[in-house]
């Protein structure tokens, strides 16, 4: 057993669907400077201009306004019954940012959900708990009939600040299963996760 398994079943992570019932540990997770300068992972659902007018409350009632409206736009990771963890992932259409990137331009015209961010409580970081991010939205993704899985990640030779990693990176993505399927530039490859069908009818991944 690695020491990163291990570590992460000590950890005793459990992950769940951000509703409005769970909107205030989203709140106490991104903190009152809304994760990563107010985005409060809003950066994918605005683009340009609009996005830098919302940063800060604006966005953040923006999310809540999602969330409110019964549609859910990723999961938050909790251990012993605290948020510590955040992963966005919604259908590919719920993100106009995406639909207009050349780096990360469609790979084909097929149907998939898209991993477009992280974050993790400081303290915390550099534990896994990204990959078991990445797991869990895959699962999630499959309960809901998705049948492909994708991700945005940074693949830099040098270390980069956590600020600049917010799509996870490219070694993350591997650990937790994905195959690289495309890169439109050096750092930026897409990863893809497929989901097929078991015997049994209940469904399992394999990269794509």
């Amino acid at each position: 057993m690695t020491e990163e398994k291990k570590l992460i079943e000590e950890l005793d992570l459990s992950f769940h669907p951000l509703t409005q019932k769970l909107w205030r540990d989203f709140e106490i997770l991104f903190g009152n400077h809304g994760a990563c300068a107010g985005c409060w992972c809003m950066y994918w659902k605005l683009r340009g201009r609009a996005f830098d007018e919302a940063k800060g409350d604006d966005a953040r009632q923006m999310q809540k306004s999602i969330v409110d409206s019964k549609t859910v736009p990723g999961l938050i990771a909790y251990l012993e019954g605290y948020p510590v963890g955040w992963v966005a992932i919604e259908p590919r259409s719920a993100y106009p940012k995406l639909a207009h990137s050349q780096t990360l331009k469609p790979v084909d015209d097929q149907e998939v959900w898209s991993i477009t961010c992280f974050f993790v409580e400081k303290k915390h970081r550099h534990r896994g708990i990204t990959v078991e991010l990445i797991k869990a939205a895959a699962e999630f993704a499959k309960s809901r009939g998705g049948k492909i899985v994708e991700g945005y990640p940074v693949d830099a030779q040098d270390a980069q600040p956590d600020a600049f990693v917010y799509t996870g990176t490219a070694s993350a993505f591997q650990h937790a299963g994905f195959t690289e399927v495309a890169r439109h530039a050096p750092t930026r490859p897409i990863f893809r996760y497929t989901i097929e069908p078991s015997p049994s009818g209940r469904g399992q991944g394999e990269g794509a």
